[in-house]
């Protein structure tokens, strides 16, 4: 069987197996679904992804701040780390039939616990030799597992961070970003582009933090510009 016919038939089973389970009232939703659903009057549930192995490293340090101000806000944040987990790359085996368990039991799970109930999924990486961290990116591969799970309506921002002072260097992981969000069907819900920061703590003194900080702090549920 070809990939596009593994696919086509992979959504198909996936369909039929959903509508069978509501038909007779086995739908099963996890408890982090629940408390999602019955949180959002009370502000968005944020998923943080970070890709940076330095713990105070100056993409980290927007993380921070736009927790700080998303939090402020009143939303629900919660934070993964990627470079501090265990995640296994995609090997592409297709196992999951893009909605499914995948073959590698690791720190992936709590991503696909969170991401589900998210309204607003927040990529925050360095840049490295012009990309994404691989950190981030094999988390970002995973999402192939849960594919038909998160082509629902979300937000999404984008905190990065690099050394030199280029906007053609800028534009791979941008471009990356605005592919992923067109396929997903997310609404961009701003970004944070701090170039010229290199060596740990470069950030600080910059006006990148506030503008984290402020980004996180505007947010609205409606996709509106509250900053």
């Amino acid at each position: 069987m070809d990939r596009r016919s593994f696919i086509r038939t992979s959504l198909m089973a996936t369909a039929a197996a959903a509508g069978s389970a509501l038909m007779h009232g086995a739908f099963l939703r996890t408890s982090s679904a629940v408390a999602a659903e019955n949180s959002k009057e009370h502000g968005m549930n944020i998923l943080v992804l970070t890709g940076s192995p330095r713990r105070h490293g100056n993409s980290n340090t927007l993380a921070e701040h736009f927790i700080r101000g998303a939090s402020e806000a009143g939303h629900h944040v919660t934070r993964f780390d990627a470079a501090h987990s265990n995640v296994h790359a995609c090997t592409g085996c297709n196992s999951c039939g893009m909605n499914g368990p995948c073959v590698f039991d690791d720190d992936f799970s709590f991503v696909r616990e969170h991401i589900v109930g998210a309204d607003l999924v927040a990529f925050v990486t360095p840049m490295y030799y012009f990309g994404i961290s691989a950190q981030l990116k094999a988390v970002i591969d995973r999402f192939y597992a849960i594919n038909g799970s998160i082509h629902v309506k979300k937000q999404a921002v984008l905190l990065m961070t690099y050394a030199n002072n280029s906007k053609r260097n800028e534009s791979p992981i941008l471009t990356h970003y605005d592919v992923l969000l067109e396929y997903l069907g997310w609404q961009d819900a701003g970004r944070v582009i701090a170039p010229g920061v290199w060596l740990e703590g470069s950030i600080n003194g910059t006006p990148f933090p506030e503008q984290a900080y402020r980004l996180g702090l505007g947010l609205r549920a409606d996709g509106a510009d509250g900053r």
